[in-house]
């Protein structure tokens, strides 16, 4: 929050703030990374017009958007990238990448280079 700011603008939640916040700093360049509460798509936009790069976690608050994103990964197949199956904090796991870029154009959310998939 801006030191010295009026009370309007500390009743501000965290969404109204991002643009604020990110317009203080020298974003060009750089990735941008934010939670689902904050993949919304004018963040994104104003990301993308300030010369940076974004990474959003779609989740149900953005419903269309993760409906699309799950439809088009529903058979995935084999896996971009998966680390060999080790021994961590006492289970097995295994992690695994799936990637695309099919939906740029069709999705509804700006400026998406490449969407990912990490069940």
């Amino acid at each position: 929050m801006p030191v010295g700011a009026g009370d309007e603008v500390k009743q501000t939640n965290e969404i109204g703030m991002a643009i604020p916040l990110l317009e203080s700093l020298d974003i060009a360049g750089k990735t941008i990374t934010a939670d689902a509460l904050l993949t919304q798509r004018k963040i994104a936009q104003h990301v993308v017009e300030r010369g940076a790069h974004y990474v959003f976690i779609a989740k149900d608050n953005q419903p269309t958007l993760i409906a699309d994103i799950r439809l088009h990964f529903a058979e995935r197949g084999e896996a971009d990238f998966r680390e060999p199956l080790n021994l961590e904090h006492g289970r097995l796991e295994s992690r695994a990448i799936w990637t695309s870029t099919a939906l740029n154009d069709d999705l509804d959310f700006p400026l998406t280079g490449q969407v990912v998939a990490i069940p």
